[in-house]
């Protein structure tokens, strides 16, 4: 068969691994682009005397197929270094299209001497290997996830290890989520899972195969990179980092491997449907050491003994290759010994363990298990072998050959693989983006009864209520949120508009008020905000903010104190625990920032750093605020002592108040603090000043807060940070129009908010649904149900209807949404003109006449409160 020809050196021509791999193994010769040589000749200076380069073909460390791959990528890399060493270039296709690939002492002619320093075949044989591995990794991790499935049904393990769901929140890992939604495919539909308790070896596939991905991609990348890159002046970094992703991937192969060993050693420990197979099977089984095997490459990365350390990576890959293989083959003869037997002996009873049992009951494998394993049945069996010892020493290397990477019969298995793989796509559950969710109906149920207590609230204080576009005009938001501005998620042009999804409700507010010319106005507005932030626990790229602002001109700090009531009075009624609202003023800051020697036009940058400070130490922030940011190790200190300050409002206005305190050296420090001390006092009077405190390192990072700034922390078991802030900010509206509308306001963070509610109602029962009342018709009769629900709806009663002649199914659905009455009707009720109403906790039926059925039922609710 005519091989196929890989070119190289031409114009936009790229080698891949599957090429290398093909060159390698023999499948292909290569072939230098016909214009290298032209672009030779085309060049502008003459070349220097021509140099040769020397290098040792290591065959007793390598193998013939790594030998080839490093030469090819010495082949590729010098034509990229150097146009006028397609000569030489061609010495080395020569050797490579040739069937020799023993070691020796190879000299080409023809290198220009300026490029013979960078020549690197160490380096050559990394990427070489690296090309090999990262062709048969990607087979692996195809094939492990399928070989997994077949052992998970042949333990009939529990697989509730693989229900992840990509959560958005990076909680979980995508890898992780993509493994085990692959091998969901291969089970759908199986009864052999779910029996036996959960074992490491099972629960952690999701986790070791979804690193293992992880890191193949990341092979893949580099492995690109370098395969199509010249030879550098230095390589020693290059060779560094080819040889640490190889380590990366042999840790992750290690864990592969092992996990791969334990599950096919506890299939071989429960034993087969023959004694004979046992023995064949165990005899088969591969007795690597991979820890050893793992130490011994450690110690050459450790050396940089590059050559033999690729080497050993291949040896560790083939260990788990054959492992994996072993496994695979394990599980299979674990599930279809019996039917082998019967397929080639025709008998309706078997063999078991030597003794006739009556032909047990048939297996009920998974979807994507079941088309696996008929085809392996079908080619062991097709396939013409020579008299073994015994059948299933036949069964056993005929499968074992097509688990070979090197046969043709294993591309055959992986195509297969990968057909069921995609076939079943659309059976995968779909998924949300992350940095989103979804809500049951349990947890909008937490959700509603919180809006309600917020609208609750915020009506209470004489607000009303404000929507605005979910998007804005993207000047609109830009330059509104200093340094993350960054974090606002641009929408694709459409007509000529550049727009933008809101950030935060504020800064649309101000944009709203500005627009009408609007000089006061009370309003709150509860909707979702956008953030392309890095998802994480209690951090999500769409979420629910709860505003309420107050613009307009009012009586010095009423409005500040107004907000901070509302925010106090929000959280004890959301009923969520102890909880402190922190609270500064931007002006005491910036006068803060001037007494310590802070340049103005650092302000805003410098308070970006200090707003941090919940989340990383002091020594962190300076060493930001030095390094990064240009201040004075001293100005840091200084800064470092001021915000230490924190404690009771009152108190600590006191003591920065007091005769010799440097803020009174500063006239913005003056004005914040005569604007704190009438807010404390209204707190004080208010009977709230008890959850505030008064903290000097509180800086709020957005750019348009000009007076009072605050934040509440919730302080329970859950840790979610920040669940509300707010401040002043009188010159955002002016912004966006020619007058000045000075304004306050509070966001309340409600997902963090409902993340704790969750929390405290995990143990409590949540009614869904308000359904009052449940219409049973025993029987089969719609019209019946269509009549009394339409009465009940009519009197403003909240009623669903079920038509069923099982009485359980009537009650199974009241107990399940947690309806508490049930009217019954059934033959003896219609003939007696009565209805029976069903106390569903109480376990009370009542006699009620057909026609008094509404009345009855509004007594009764209003007597229980539902």
């Amino acid at each position: 068969m005519e091989k196929r020809v890989v070119t190289v050196g031409g114009k936009g021509s790229s080698l891949s691994s599957s090429s290398v791999v093909e060159i390698s193994c023999g499948l292909a010769r290569v072939n230098i682009d016909s214009s290298a040589p032209s672009v030779a000749a085309k060049s502008k200076t003459s070349s220097p005397a021509a140099a040769k380069f020397h290098f040792q073909i290591p065959g007793d460390l390598l193998s013939a197929t790594e030998v080839r791959a490093s030469t090819l990528v010495l082949l590729n890399k010098l034509l990229l270094t150097s146009s006028s060493s397609v000569a030489a270039a061609g010495q080395l296709s020569e050797i490579l299209n040739s069937e020799s690939s023993s070691d020796a002492n190879i000299a080409i002619d023809g290198i220009a001497p300026a490029v013979l320093p960078s020549l690197d075949f160490p380096l050559s044989v990394l990427v070489g290997v690296s090309a090999l591995a990262d062709h048969r990794c990607s087979a692996l991790s195809l094939i492990s996830d399928a070989v997994a499935a077949l052992s998970c049904e042949a333990l009939k393990a529990d697989v509730s290890a693989f229900d992840l769901i990509d959560s958005g929140d990076g909680s979980t890992a995508k890898d992780d989520v993509s493994v085990a939604a692959a091998i969901k495919v291969f089970l759908n539909g199986s009864k052999m899972v779910g029996g036996s308790p959960l074992d490491p070896s099972v629960y952690d596939i999701p986790e070791v195969h979804g690193h293992f991905k992880e890191i193949c991609r990341l092979l893949h990348s580099r492995t690109r990179t370098q395969l199509n890159s010249a030879f550098r002046a230095s390589s020693s970094a290059a060779a560094k980092v080819s040889s640490a992703t190889l380590l990366d991937l042999a840790v992750a192969l290690l864990r592969v491997g092992e996990i791969s060993s334990r599950r096919a050693q506890l299939i071989l420990d429960s034993g087969m449907d023959s004694e004979e197979l046992l023995r064949t099977l165990k005899a088969k089984f591969p007795a690597h050491d991979l820890q050893a095997h793992f130490a011994s490459l450690l110690s050459l990365f450790t050396n940089q003994n590059y050559i033999q350390f690729a080497h050993g990576f291949n040896s560790l890959l083939a260990m788990v290759e054959n492992i994996v293989c072993s496994e695979a083959m394990t599980a299979f003869f674990g599930l279809v010994a019996s039917d082998l037997i019967e397929d080639t002996q025709g008998s309706a009873t078997i063999e078991v363990n030597n003794v006739k049992k009556n032909k047990k009951k048939k297996k009920v494998l998974g979807k994507g298990t079941t088309a696996l394993v008929q085809f392996l049945k079908d080619q062991i069996l097709s396939i013409a072998t020579e008299a073994e010892a015994t059948p299933w020493e036949g069964y056993t290397n005929r499968f074992l050959s097509q688990w070979d990477p090197s046969n043709l019969g294993f591309d055959i298995l992986l195509k297969k693989v990968k057909e069921i793989v995609e076939s079943n796509e659309s059976r995968r559950l779909p998924k949300i983006p992350k940095g989103t969710r979804d809500f049951a109906k349990e947890q909008m149920a937490i959700r509603e009864k919180a809006f309600s207590v917020i609208v609750e609230v915020f009506e209470r204080h004489g607000a009303t209520a404000l929507d605005t576009p979910v998007f804005e005009l993207r000047e609109t938001l830009m330059g509104k949120y200093g340094e993350d501005s960054k974090l606002i998620y641009d929408l694709a042009d459409q007509g000529g508009e550049l727009c933008s999804l809101r950030y935060d409700l504020t800064v649309p507010f101000a944009r709203y008020v500005a627009m009408n010319g609007i000089t006061s106005f009370k309003r709150y507005q509860i909707a979702k905000v956008y953030r392309r932030d890095n998802p994480s626990k209690g951090r999500y790229r769409e979420f629910y903010q709860c505003d309420f602002d107050i613009a307009g001109q009012f009586e010095k700090m009423g409005p500040d104190f107004e907000v901070i009531r509302i925010l106090t009075e929000m959280l004890n009624e959301l009923d969520i625990g102890d909880y402190e609202v922190k609270l500064n003023h931007r002006r005491l800051l910036d006068g803060m920032l001037a007494i310590c020697g802070v340049p103005q036009e650092k302000f805003r940058t410098i308070c970006s750093s200090i707003d941090k400070l919940d989340k990383q130490s002091f020594e962190q922030i300076k060493k930001e605020m030095v390094g990064e940011k240009g201040l004075s190790e001293e100005t840091a200190d200084k800064i470092g002592t001021f915000v230490k300050e924190r404690g009771s409002p009152l108190e600590l206005l006191q003591k920065l108040k007091q005769e010799g305190s440097e803020f009174l050296d500063n006239s913005e420090s003056v004005l914040a603090l005569d604007e704190l001390e009438i807010l404390f006092k209204a707190l004080d009077k208010s009977k709230c000043i008890n959850k505030v405190v008064f903290d000097l390192s509180l800086a709020r990072g957005l750019d348009y807060y000009t007076g009072v700034i605050f934040e509440a922390v919730f302080k329970g078991a859950t840790q979610v940070g920040s669940i509300a802030a707010g401040g002043r900010y009188d010159n955002l509206i002016g912004m966006f129009g020619t007058k000045q509308v000075p304004a306050v306001g509070i966001s309340l963070g409600i997902e963090r908010v409902f993340t704790i509610m969750e929390q405290l109602h995990k143990d409590k029962e949540v009614r869904a649904s308000k359904t009052q009342v449940l219409v049973s018709i025993l029987g089969d009769d719609l019209n019946l149900a269509s009549e009394i629900a339409s009465e009940l709806w009519d009197a403003k009663l909240k009623a669903e209807f079920l038509v069923n002649k099982r009485v359980t199914k009537h009650f199974d659905r009241a107990k399940e949404s947690k309806i508490p009455w049930i009217v019954i009707v059934g033959e003896r009720e219609l003939s007696e003109g009565i209805v029976k109403l069903k106390d569903v906790s109480a376990a009370k039926e009542y006699p009620v006449a057909r026609n008094n059925l509404v009345e009855e039922l509004r007594n009764r609710l209003k007597d229980t409160k539902c």
